[in-house]
């Protein structure tokens, strides 16, 4: 099972008595869980006595087995989190494997794995497909998918628009989003409960919003001089290295995706309509795509995993990043 099919078990009650979740990104998995007690218990204030969460290290696959037999303390039933089930072993996993078999009826029990699991694990093996569901890393259309979703089990009404430029301008780190989803909502009034560019543009600032936009249109005139400025104002302004990289790759990811597009002889109308980017953004990308060849679009993608790589191995952000938006205006 995907991990949108694992979302829509929870909110038509349909979860299966044991599921196995796993992926690269831990947000995922705590708001999985999250959205699994609000529609198991609605009204319920003390979670204590409802959902009992343990650490799998801890534990081990003995005491997991143990606290999914015991009964409801009030209610029909429980819900049993076991996080880290990764570090589990086969050799002591002989009870948790015949519990799955045999599972207690008024329990739901989840293991959630905050790595993915490879295709050899035990775990992989012991469990039906059907109860096994992967959280895969969000990007691109992916991810504002997911933040509306996300915003609408919070309440919030997101708009695709809203949703894209959230994205574009906080990265892909999922606990971020989250965040700034919710200031977004307070910054249209306690009672709002829709969220539109508008808002987007009052949370992430304008003065901000200008240099990110500024810095892209830069790029595409390979106006080097003022990109290596805008570049110094974001980092000088506080701007997270890694979120501008985040940025500047999102960017070279969506060119690269529009070059290809083109090269294929596809309509730039349509292209534009693919990118899930506000009209004149999207229109603007198509046009900077245009005047690349794929293999040019490629060659600046890998520029910025390879900036990436160098940064997560303990190279200086600024002067990383400024060799990187160099090569981007003369690629």
């Amino acid at each position: 099972m995907d991990y949108p099919g694992f979302l829509k078990a929870v909110d038509t009650g349909r979860v299966p008595p044991v599921s196995l979740l796993h992926g690269p990104e831990p947000f995922l998995l705590d708001d999985a869980i999250a959205r699994l007690t609000r529609a198991m218990f609605p009204e319920q204030s003390d979670l204590s006595l409802v959902r009992e969460v343990l650490d799998a290290r801890e534990a081990g696959a003995e005491g997991i087995v143990q606290s999914a037999l015991i009964l409801p303390w009030i209610g029909e039933r429980r819900l049993v989190v076991a996080r880290g089930v990764e570090a589990l072993a086969a050799r002591s996993g002989e009870g948790l494997v015949a519990y799955a078999k045999a599972p207690n009826p008024s329990t739901v029990l989840i293991l959630g794995a905050e790595t993915p699991l490879e295709a050899s694990h035990w775990l992989l093996r012991a469990l039906p497909p059907a109860a096994v569901v992967t959280a895969p890393p969000l990007a691109g259309r992916a991810l504002a998918g997911w933040l509306r979703v996300h915003a609408q089990s919070r309440g919030y009404e997101l708009g695709e628009e809203a949703a894209t430029l959230l994205v574009e301008l906080s990265g892909d780190d999922l606990t971020q989003l989250a965040g700034e989803l919710e200031k977004a909502a307070l910054a249209g009034g306690p009672e709002n409960r829709r969220i539109t560019v508008a808002e987007v543009r009052a949370v992430v600032g304008e003065h901000r919003l200008r240099h990110v936009f500024e810095l892209t249109s830069a790029l595409s005139a390979r106006d080097t001089g003022t990109a290596l400025a805008l570049l110094e104002s974001l980092l000088n302004a506080g701007e997270e290295p890694l979120a501008v990289l985040g940025m500047l790759t999102r960017e070279a990811r969506a060119i690269w995706q529009a070059a290809s597009a083109l090269g294929a002889g596809r309509p730039p109308e349509e292209v534009a309509r693919a990118l899930r980017r506000p009209p004149a953004a999207a229109t603007a990308l198509v046009e900077r795509a245009g005047r690349l060849a794929p293999a040019a679009a490629a060659r600046q993608l890998a520029r910025c995993w390879d900036a990436e790589r160098r940064l997560k191995l303990g190279g200086p952000p600024r002067p990383e990043l400024s060799l990187l938006v160099a090569d981007l205006c003369t690629a």
